[in-house]
Formats: C-alpha cells, structure tokens, sequence
C-alpha cells in the first residue's frame, strides 16, 4: 500500500466497503458522511425491532494505544490498516514473538495507529476501540485473524461479521452502537491525519523504532534492530 494511496484517501470517498478496493483521488465527498456505519447499524437494528444504543452508552475515548512498559528503552510504532493483508501476516507471524520477547519483558514499548484505506478498516477500528484500552489488541488481534472472513461481502454483512467479533470480545450490542457514531469515525480520522503529518508513511505495515521509519519485514530482521538497540543503550 502506497503513499499515494493513502494520501488520496485524506480527500476522497471511502468506498472500499467490498475486500480491497481502494481510493481515487477524484472522489471528493466528505469520507465520513457517505454511508456512515452508524446509518447502516441503525437500519439493521430497526429491521431486527431493536432499541437503538441507550444514551447513557459512552463513546471511547480518542487516545494512543500501546501497550508495555512506559519506561522501556524502545518504543515501536506500528502504522496498519485493519484491511491490509500483509499487516495480517505480520499479526500472525511476528508480533506474538516480539511481544512474547521484547514487550513482556520490559525492553519494548509497542504502539499501534491505524491507517484507513478503506471504510471497513475504520469501522474495525471502532469495533476495536470500542472494548476500550483494555481489550482493544485483543480485539485487533481477532480482526487480524479473521480478516479473510469478516472483509467479505456487502456494507451490511461486514457490519455484521464487525458485530459478531465486537460480541465474541465482550461487548454488546448496545456498547457497540454507541462506538459507531459519526463524531467518533470524525476524531478517529483527523487523529489518523495528524499521524500522517508526524511520520512519512509509505505503506502498511510500517514501523517507527525509536524515531527511524522502517518498511515491513520478518521476526529475524526486527530483532537484530532491537537487539542492536538495546546493546547500544547498555553501552
């Protein structure tokens, strides 16, 4: 996944709601407001006869996930799109090994900030960040997993394959409701520009270790850095 794509997504239309389609840059409504999730969510629970969300339902707040110690000597970044496969592939393949290995063992602090390709990969992010700091990398780590499964198919059978793994998490379905509001999907996107800002972006997944930007790469190569790091700081 490319700058150029993900640059274009700042100004175009999220209409990859179908696997992998992703955006042009002469799409220009407001990616936000074009079939929100929360409109979709609602028809489907008026079609169930359901309640909508109660007011008293909170939605999260907009803050940076991480997990580790806050005084490791190394702080990853990961950049990753919910939808990318190869953000999957490494979930699967390396990120249980460097948080088995590095983060467990106080030497890593690794955050993770998502990027949008596409409207499923933000409405995985709400799903996600809706079980709060508490079960949010759980819950992306199902997304990850899953990710084959739950992409496929039309606006209402992803929100639905999202609910399912929200309900699989712990959450019901009045939680998840309230997550899927517009000012949500909003906060979500502007803190994902002003991410864009800070690091240089090229594709997903990326990795900022330690301030230096990083393409994506296998278990061996990402310990050699850390291990080169971590020497370094003893010395």
């Amino acid at each position: 996944m490319t700058r150029t794509l993900i640059l274009s997504a700042l100004s175009a239309v999220m209409v990859g709601l179908g696997g992998y389609v992703y955006l042009t840059a002469s799409q220009s409504a407001d990616p936000m407001t074009s079939q929100p999730f929360m409109a979709a969510s609602a028809q489907e629970s008026d079609d169930a006869g359901e309640d909508v969300a109660p007011a008293e339902a909170a939605t999260p707040e907009i803050m940076e996930m991480a997990i580790g110690a806050e005084d490791a000597p190394i702080t990853v970044i990961e950049y990753a799109s919910m939808t990318c496969p190869h953000c999957a592939t490494f979930h699967a393949e390396v990120y249980p090994r460097l948080i088995e290995n590095y983060v467990d063992t106080g030497q890593v602090r690794f955050v993770m900030r998502e990027v949008y390709f596409d409207r499923p990969g933000l409405w995985a992010t709400m799903v996600a960040r809706c079980g709060g700091e508490m079960r949010y990398f759980g819950i992306v780590e199902m997304l990850m997993e899953d990710q084959r499964e739950w992409v496929q198919g039309q606006p209402a059978e992803i929100l639905e394959n999202l609910r399912r793994i929200g309900r699989r998490a712990g959450l019901e379905d009045a939680q998840i409701d309230a997550c899927m509001t517009e000012d949500f999907a909003r906060g979500l996107y502007s803190q994902y520009e002003a991410h864009l800002e800070e690091h240089d972006i090229s594709g997903t997944p990326s990795f900022v270790i330690n301030g230096e930007l990083y393409s994506n790469m296998g278990y061996s190569a990402f310990a050699d850095i850390l291990d080169g790091l971590l020497a370094d700081a003893e010395g």
